[in-house]
Formats: structure tokens, sequence, C-alpha cells
């Protein structure tokens, strides 16, 4: 890797990986059948300081950078990306929100909880009707004397039936478009507020995804997160954290099927000789590990961009972009190698496949990424609402 990582981040990509691969590993395909939530390795993450790594100490945060952040989520991806999805939303979308527009005492109420991973937060703004474009969004939230009421119904919203806390996107003025979205912080036992049905998806089995439902959901006014008409400012901001997610959950996943497909290839024998022998084969290889190889430096490069408090936007569309491409590649090569054994259960190449086909869907397809690159390329703010 051409970045140079300083001994810190060593020592924290370090201790992930073995923990990784004690702990998390261990469980990941019997998860992956029975869709059992990771609370217990992720109470286990807690305690070594992943559940809120960029917060500050003061909030139980690790304080870490958001390099030391992609090492330590690409290595939990490695060995099981239904855990790492969590991570990332828990770290990337809601710990950052709340820590970058909220109020000192929702840190204190919230942040602090969430960095300390006594409980898991959740991020809602997708609807049925509206993903891609969220001024498309019907949810509506009314001022009532010191509470917001909040109508509307989120769709695939990660961790929806875990978590505790969730950040909710509504509109309180239809008239202004993004200027009239504005997002809450709303708890779990909330009168009004339920979860609906829970997906049955093709892969991160393990990670929960379900409809929110909001009837006449009363929310105190102090819950507002920043001002009225802040939602949509929010919600790209933390999406270009969670970008940068997405792309080291992709690398984690795609690290893990090379490996598995190079130690295959050395042990199956065709023709009287191991598969890694056939030129095909290698060169398969090589791509896969040079397509894995520029999503790094991309994705690092985003990371550091972030860290130097340099913009980043663009960066993390590309790293996503770029990242849940290749991953859906490379995993496609390697199962392709084990033949007819990676197409079975048998192997974990089958659910690295399985799982990765999300990576270029969730947190802005690679449409949008596309969309919001050729903005900035271009000078366009705010086409199609996004920027």
């Amino acid at each position: 890797m051409l970045f140079e990582l300083t001994e810190e981040q060593l020592m924290i990509q370090t201790m992930v990986r073995d923990f990784a691969q004690e702990v998390v590993l261990s469980t990941a395909m019997e998860r992956d059948r029975t869709k059992e939530f990771p609370a217990e390795n992720l109470r286990k993450m807690a305690e070594l300081g992943l559940m809120g790594m960029m917060v500050s100490p003061e909030y139980n945060g690790a304080g870490a950078d958001t390099v030391s952040y992609v090492l330590a989520l690409q290595e939990i991806a490695y060995a099981c990306a239904s855990t790492a999805v969590v991570m990332s939303v828990q770290n990337s979308v809601v710990c950052e929100t709340i820590d970058r527009f909220g109020t000192e005492e929702q840190k204190q109420n919230y942040l602090k909880p969430l960095a300390a991973g006594e409980v898991i937060g959740a991020f809602a703004m997708t609807e049925p009707h509206a993903g891609s474009d969220p001024v498309s969004q019907s949810t509506w939230a009314k001022r009532d004397r010191d509470h917001y009421i909040i109508n509307g119904t989120k769709r695939f919203i990660t961790s929806g039936k875990n978590a505790g806390i969730t950040i909710v996107t509504a509109k309180t003025d239809k008239t202004k478009r993004h200027k009239g979205i504005s997002a809450f912080i709303v708890r779990k036992g909330t009168p009004g507020f339920s979860v609906g049905k829970t997906e049955e998806k093709m892969g991160l089995c393990a990670s929960d995804t379900t409809d929110l439902v909001f009837e006449d959901c009363r929310v105190p006014a102090e819950d507002l997160l920043g001002q009225e008409g802040d939602g949509f400012k929010i919600a790209m901001t933390a999406l270009d954290g969670g970008r940068i997610g997405i792309a080291a959950q992709s690398l984690g996943v795609a690290q893990a099927a090379l490996d598995a497909a190079a130690s295959y290839s050395k042990e199956r024998e065709q023709f009287g000789q191991p598969i890694a022998k056939f030129q095909g084969l290698r060169w398969m290889l090589a791509d896969m590990a040079t397509e894995l190889e520029a999503a790094r430096q991309l994705t690092f490069f985003a990371a550091a961009n972030k860290d130097s408090g340099k913009k980043y936007t663009m960066q993390a569309s590309m790293a996503k972009l770029f990242a849940s491409e290749m991953v859906n590649d490379v995993t496609a090569k390697a199962l392709q190698i084990h033949g007819g054994y990676g197409y079975t259960k048998e192997y974990a190449v089958e659910r690295y496949y399985r799982d990765a086909r999300v990576f270029t869907i969730y947190e802005g397809t690679s449409e949008i990424q596309r969309v919001v690159i050729a903005n900035h390329l271009l000078g366009d703010r705010y086409v199609g609402t996004l920027r």
C-alpha cells in the first residue's frame, strides 16, 4: 500500500485484525444462516472502542482518525460483512452526525451511549417511494408547542429493529423542497414509533433491515437535530462519511474473497497440477489484486482528505463507486475460481458474493455516485437535489 500508515494506525489494524479473526469470523457463516443479530460481537467491539471510533473521549469515543476507522472496518468486514455494516452505520452515519450537528445536551444524552456501544444507532431517510431523491420523501413533521409530531414510513433501515436511537428526516415545510427537510433524534419506545416488516435479503443476513413507522409520533422539540431545514444538509454530510464506510467494507470483503481464491487455487488440482499453475487463472488473480489495491488507494485518499479538513465529497463518491463495483467483480471471479464448490454454502466465497451485491446500491447507488462526481467536475450544485 502506497499510503504510509503511522505506528498507531498499524497497531489499531493489528488489534482489530486479531479480534476479527478470533471472535467475529468464528460465527459469521452460522449467523448468515440463522440471521441472528451479532449483539455479543458488537458488545465486545464496544469494549475495544470500535463503536464510536471517531468520537472524542469526552463523549466516550476512541478519538481515532478516519484512516484508522477504515483500517478497523475493513478487518471486521473481512470476517463478517453483516457485523461491519452495523459498525459502519453506527460510526459514519449516526455518531458523526450527532457529534457534528448535535447540541451539548444531545451529545450527553445520545452520543455518549452510542459511542460507548451501549446503544445501537440507525439513520432513517429512505422511504418506499423516495430513495435516491430525498426531496420526494413524504414523511412530515409538524410543530406542536414543545413537541414535533412525525408521520410517515421509512424503508430499508439498517439496524431498524435493534436500534435504540434513530435519526429521522421529515419535511417541516413542504414548500421549500430540500430546504424544508429537518432531522430528528427519536428514541426506541417513543409512542407512535414502531418497527414494520423486516426484509428477507440476499446478503448481509445477520444485519436487520426494516421499515420504521411513525404514527403521530411525538418527539420533544429539543431532539430536533440542528435547525429546521437542516435535514438535507445533515443527511448529505452523513452520506459523505458513510460512503467512505461502504468503500472500507468493500475492501474487507474483496480481500477475503481474493485470499480464499488464491488459497483454493493452490489446493485444487486438475489435469495433474494445481489450478494456480494455469495462466488464465493467474491473470484473474492478478486483475483482482490490482483492482483491490486501486480501490484501497482511493479509499485512503478520501479518508485522509477528511482527516486533514479538506473537501472530500467527490473523493468519497469516487471511493464508494470504484470499491463497490470492484468487490462485485472480485467476488464473482473468486466464486468462478472455486467452480461448482463456489456455488455451495460449504465455502465462504458464496457468502462474500451475496454480501457484496448491495454495496453498489445502498448509501447511494453507483449511478448516483456518478451524478455527484459529475456535478463536482462541472461545477453544478444540487442537480437533482444531490450535491
